[in-house]
């Protein structure tokens, strides 16, 4: 009955409060405060609340790692690390003053007279109010996200401002749990100079275990193993254990469960059946649980019946949105930005939550002493607790309505509307021949990472049956290659429109697929030779691409696509000239943008310029390299530049086509020779037809 209870607010909450447009956190907080053992008394905070409490909290931050942009973030490193410094020092030194007089304002107050006796060794009781001020100009300095959501909704996730705020969120946050690792060493009394020895090297193990070690046992094991269920399994261990050596480190887990997220950003694909397995059960379950666990901590009697309660969070809400309101604005000034884009940073930075729970949290535990009546005096008091939950409340409601305000005066202007308007305008409908079971996953893989974002076409996926003849898939055969491929697609959110044709010949049959679909772009696996006289190709392939215009990627997959680093694009000269330059250019960005990987680009000196000048055009954030390769014939030069974790791009030709050259005719040979133990893709792009740009933008 509770876990129905707590499912059913969780179901009803987003139903309500989507309609007077509240954040959903915050009517999970206010649930958690209502039914909590201080409200209704319907649900107790025991231990199974402690440990999904504990569960969100690191699963929030390593959301938060997993899913800032490490391109965008370098693109933007300046400004991320000005604005995350500023946001951090700010926060800190407003805080610190205010809390300090607030505290002793406090301790005064609620001990008048009283004998305290220290428990906590190495400072006096102002010493330790100092302390706790500190503590608590932390929780302003860190920030959450939860804002984030609003700014992909309204389209405008690509502006500067957005994502100088969520470089800078990397910066202060990880400085913030920094200083509270350091005062509860103080409160302990550990700090000495063998202290900062073992202080320092334990958190360089911990780098070094976190940076070097994590991503190698990640790439070997998603290298190995696609089931997704294992991988699921395998990256929650993973994250619960960098939180435990976060902890053995002297650090807060919060920390260890973000650098994990860090750590994978790149090996886990922002489209992906993992990541959105990742994001639906920490948001369905794990998230929502901690947040309704932590308004159980808030009694509302108290909060109206203290007027010290009051006071406090009235100070707390104000010096936190005043502080990040302070960093937003000189961030704007000093890079010359608009006020939309100044309120857009204030907006997503306001929002108070992950870190600062956990920060009261633990200041809430450490005992710092006692009365003469045998009180026991916390380092954060009962009126800072439900001070901090307040200003949670407070600085969530301002966040969310801030960034909501910013990002519709942000959408209206004049360059967002245009990339918006192109955006809706393209079209790709993705054709996915299926055959072989064996290589229907990386297909199906494939053809998703090469969506076009916020497309809402689904992917074609065809079977090509006939009963009487051997060589085609069976009715049975096909029916299970759809239902599989549907599977595949449906675990990262997409639709799989299930095509079956009776056919004698399989190229005709695609063929006619293509025409009636209005297909763009086509998918299929590498020829396997069944003979010494069959072609590279295959009839069936040769004879698709003689009879269709469209974009055909022929896939030869060696390792999963989230596994691969670097995209090598070996580009022909006048490439160009041809209508379908623009279209190949942006879906091989968008894989890279989607996995995480970087672009390096092999062209001649004059279609490299034409390509700086795509990048320069196109905002995506995608980390890109431009060498040289002014002849073909130093095709193989790229065996020495294409590693294991690459996947190799030979961008080639139909023959009369402009940048057709006599030199492909030996690609099959150099690719089946040289290649082979590389994944990589063979890519004809739209060549032909005059019309073929109005089939890519309608």
């Amino acid at each position: 009955m509770i876990f129905s209870l707590v499912l059913f607010v969780i179901l009803i909450t987003p139903l309500v409060l989507d309609k007077i447009r509240i954040p959903h956190i915050i009517g999970l907080i206010a649930s958690g405060v209502i039914l909590g053992e201080n409200g209704l008394g319907l649900l107790k905070r025991d231990v199974s609340f402690e440990l999904f409490g504990a569960v969100g909290v690191l699963y929030i931050m390593f959301l938060a790692g997993l899913q800032i942009d490490l391109t965008d973030f370098k693109k933007n490193m300046k400004k991320s690390v000005f604005f995350g410094i500023l946001t951090f020092s700010i926060p800190m030194i407003l805080g610190t003053v205010s809390s300090y007089f607030l505290l002793e304002h406090l301790f005064t107050k609620i001990y008048p007279g009283d004998t305290i006796t220290i428990i906590c060794k190495g400072f006096s009781l102002k010493g330790y109010i100092a302390l706790a001020s500190l503590l608590i100009a932390s929780m302003y300095a860190s920030h959450t996200l939860i804002a984030y959501p609003i700014v992909g909704r309204y389209g405008v996730t690509k502006n500067s401002s957005v994502n100088i705020t969520i470089g800078g969120t990397m910066v202060t946050t990880t400085l913030a749990l920094l200083i509270l690792a350091i005062i509860v060493a103080l409160c302990n009394g550990d700090i000495g100079n063998r202290y900062w020895i073992r202080f320092a090297i334990s958190i360089a193990i911990f780098a070094l275990i976190i940076g070097l070690l994590y991503p190698k046992i990640a790439d070997r094991f998603f290298k190995h193993h696609d089931d997704s269920i294992l991988q699921y399994i395998f990256v929650l261990a993973m994250v619960f254990l960098g939180g435990y050596l976060a902890k053995l480190a002297d650090l807060e887990p919060i920390i260890g469960a973000f650098l994990v997220g860090l750590a994978f950003n790149r090996r886990i694909p922002k489209i992906s059946p993992l990541m959105n397995r990742l994001d639906f059960v920490g948001n369905a379950l794990f998230i929502p649980f901690f947040l309704i666990g932590v308004g159980m901590l808030i009694d509302l009697r108290h909060v109206f019946t203290s007027i010290d309660t009051l006071i406090v969070a009235i100070a707390m809400s104000s010096v936190a949105s005043l502080s990040k309101y302070i960093a937003a604005i000189i961030t704007q000034k000093t890079f010359r930005m608009t006020k939309e884009e100044g309120l857009m940073i204030f907006g997503l930075s306001n929002a108070q939550a992950a870190a600062t729970l956990a920060a009261v949290m633990i200041g809430y535990n450490i005992i710092i002493g006692e009365t003469s009546t045998g009180e026991s005096i916390r380092l954060l008091n009962d009126d800072i607790l439900n001070g901090t939950i307040v200003m949670i409340l407070v600085t969530c409601t301002i966040s969310s309505f801030a960034t909501e305000k910013a990002a519709k005066k942000l959408v209206r202007l004049e360059d967002q509307l245009e990339e918006k308007m192109t955006e809706e305008k393209l079209v790709d409908r993705i054709l996915v021949p299926l055959y072989n079971p064996e290589t229907l996953r990386s297909l199906m893989e494939l053809a998703i990472l090469l969506k076009v974002d916020k497309s809402k076409e689904p992917l074609y996926a065809l079977t090509i049956a006939n009963k009487n003849a051997a060589h085609l898939t069976s009715e049975e055969k096909a029916k299970k290659l759809l239902e599989k491929a549907a599977k595949i697609a449906s675990a990262t959110d997409n639709s799989v429109r299930m095509l079956t044709r009776y056919d004698v010949n399989v190229t005709s049959g695609i063929i006619q697929t293509i025409r009636e679909n209005q297909i763009t772009e086509v998918v299929i696996g590498l020829h396997h030779k069944s003979n010494f006289t069959d072609s590279f190709l295959g009839d069936k392939t040769d004879n698709l691409l003689k009879g269709t215009n469209q974009m055909t990627l022929i896939y030869h997959c060696i390792q999963p696509v989230s596994t691969i680093k670097r995209l090598v694009i070996a580009v022909p000269p006048k490439a160009e000239f041809e209508v379908g330059f623009v279209k190949w250019y942006d879906r091989m960005k968008n894989i890279c943008k989607q996995i995480g990987a970087k672009a390096c680009f092999y062209a001649h000196t004059e279609t490299l310029d034409q390509i700086r000048t795509l990048a320069k055009r196109n905002k995506f954030g995608v980390e890109t390299e431009f060498c040289e390769l002014d002849d073909w014939e130093d095709f193989l030069v790229l065996t020495r530049v294409v590693t294991s974790n690459d996947l190799f791009v030979v961008v080639s030709s139909r023959k009369t086509a402009i940048s057709y050259d006599p030199l492909f005719d030996k690609l099959p040979n150099h690719l089946s020779k040289y290649f082979a133990k590389n994944s990589y893709i063979i890519l004809y792009p739209d060549q032909f037809d005059e019309n073929a740009s109005d089939k890519y933008i309608v």
